[in-house]
């Protein structure tokens, strides 16, 4: 058994801090690196890249709609062709910052709109098509659909601090459930998902996503803690901790 661990790091922003990356960075297997347009700035993200690197982390490009003040969980109803140039634009920003970004993944309410937007689906995977990269999304999205179409590597994410609806989908950020901090629960339900493929979802119902990577939010309250957590405990049911790249 396998799995990989991801976190979204280097969102900080000139003088304001969210999360520490470092310790974080030294829990899981691959980060989520921010772009700029949600969150991030020059030396935020050389520092992160960096730390990555010092500990053996694999660099994704966390790509978000053009929504500084709303940390990118605003939709933006953007064309195919901005989407898609604006998405171009960061990774670029980012492989200019490190040339070890291995995949793209969408952040906040561009991450939802791939599920089901059929032009910001496809404006994404098209940009991580031109730079020949992996896409890390939903089990059952159609960015991972669209992907699969286009000969791009579709990774399928689970999501070990966040709750789910029935369908599969997240319960949204500002519903009962949404978000799960319990470490003790985190660590369980991750556990569980890696050795049997179930999950609960918060109604109960019984879920058998696929996953090969699991997310855990950088800015969680005490997210490097939690992911220590997740980590061992995962090593303790004899699951391998690797990235999927």
């Amino acid at each position: 058994m396998r799995i990989d661990l991801n976190a979204d790091v280097g969102e900080s922003f000139g003088r304001w801090r969210l999360g520490d990356d470092a310790a974080l960075l030294a829990q899981i297997t691959s980060a989520n690196v921010a772009c700029g347009f949600h969150a991030g700035d020059p030396m935020t993200l050389t520092a992160t890249c960096g730390t990555a690197q010092e500990y053996g982390v694999v660099i994704g490009a966390q790509v978000s709609y053009r929504d500084l003040a709303g940390f990118g969980r605003r939709f933006i109803d953007a064309s195919y062709d901005e989407l898609r140039a604006d998405v171009i634009y960061q990774i670029g920003a980012l492989q200019g910052i490190s040339r070890a970004v291995a995949y793209v993944k969408p952040h906040g309410a561009l991450y939802h709109a791939t599920i089901g937007n059929q032009t910001h689906a496809r404006a994404v995977v098209d940009a991580a098509a031109w730079f020949g990269l992996p896409v890390l999304g939903l089990p059952g999205s159609l960015l991972l659909t669209l992907a699969e179409q286009q000969g791009v590597r579709a990774v399928k994410e689970g999501f070990a601090d966040r709750g789910y609806l029935p369908d599969g989908t997240l319960v949204p950020r500002d519903q009962p459930g949404a978000l799960i901090t319990d470490a003790a629960t985190v660590a369980a339900r991750v556990v569980r998902l890696a050795t049997t493929g179930e999950l609960v979802a918060v109604d109960g119902t019984l879920l058998r996503p696929e996953v090969d990577s699991l997310c855990l939010h950088g800015d969680t309250p005490g997210a490097a803690e939690l992911a220590g957590r997740v980590r061992d405990a995962l090593s303790e049911a004899g699951v391998e901790v690797a990235s999927f790249a």
